[in-house]
């Protein structure tokens, strides 16, 4: 074998030397920084998430964050929908209290308010107390202490309000804040038809702003749908006060908080709320 062409049996000295250097390049540089991971994505139906919607909601409808101890809540807050009840304020002129009450004589026949259904069922529609009084408001808070009654509400909740909340608000793109915002106008106006209900006020929107999934901007879609959510409210005397939009809602889309991610400071009709 030719000598001059055999591979040396160990490296040579200024081999070794540039692979030295090389080291010791690495060494003082030091490896690249990771990658930063990606946040992660939470929509409004994250059991964390949800709660906080719970408590936001409650601060609006019962200025407390303790939502679960309105399941016994009622009384007639003179809006034109007779008695408003429970965690999401079910309203005897509305349906949705029918649709509750029963839901909770299939699932605990016989309770303390199933012989108010007749009577429920003649005032749908109205503000009228009929076959109600004197004694609705005293059986509905006795029933609230079942939790076959809770569950009742939580499901009802879920099924008219939370979920096709959050189902139209990632069909439109929007992450959890936005989801929130759809929840809320649902709660206060319904999916009706009428110019003030949840439909409409998406309409509204709709007209100067496109949603994410239209190739829109979020927080300028958002601040167009809050617009029209206001709107709505002040079409009725009752829900005239836009603070749970203004000092609210407006303030998390102000801070960029597009995922509601406490801590969360708000205020609705003049009391302040902290979620750590």
């Amino acid at each position: 074998m030719d000598p001059e062409t055999t591979a040396p049996a160990h490296p040579s000295r200024r081999t070794a030397l540039a692979l030295f250097g090389t080291l010791a390049s690495v060494a003082l540089l030091g490896s690249p920084p990771a990658a930063a991971a990606p946040a992660a994505v939470t929509n409004l139906d994250d059991p964390a998430k949800k709660e906080i919607a719970m408590k936001l909601v409650s601060s609006a409808e019962n200025s407390t964050l303790d939502w679960k101890a309105q399941y016994k809540y009622i009384e007639d807050i003179g809006d034109g929908r007779g008695y408003t009840a429970g965690i999401i304020g079910f309203c005897s002129g509305t349906g949705d209290m029918l649709d509750l009450v029963e839901l909770y004589a299939d699932r605990r026949p016989g309770n303390v308010l199933a012989k108010y259904l007749p009577a429920l069922r003649r005032v749908d529609g109205s503000d009228s107390h009929d076959g109600l009084d004197p004694n609705f408001p005293r059986d509905w808070r006795k029933a609230a202490q079942d939790t076959v009654f809770q569950g009742a509400q939580n499901d009802e909740r879920d099924r008219v309000y939370f979920n096709p909340a959050v189902k139209r608000g990632k069909a439109d793109g929007l992450r959890t804040l936005g989801q929130f915002a759809y929840y809320d106008a649902i709660v206060m106006h319904g999916d009706g038809n009428d110019s003030a209900s949840f439909g409409s006020i998406r309409q509204r929107a709709l007209r100067t702003a496109k949603p994410p999934a239209q190739g829109g901007d979020e927080t300028t879609y958002l601040n167009a749908f809050l617009d029209a959510r206001v709107w709505a409210m002040k079409q009725e005397e009752a829900h005239s006060d836009t603070s749970r939009v203004d000092t609210a809602q407006r303030v998390f889309l102000r801070q960029g908080n597009l995922d509601l991610n406490p801590p969360l400071d708000w205020k609705v009709y003049g009391d302040s709320f902290h979620i750590g």
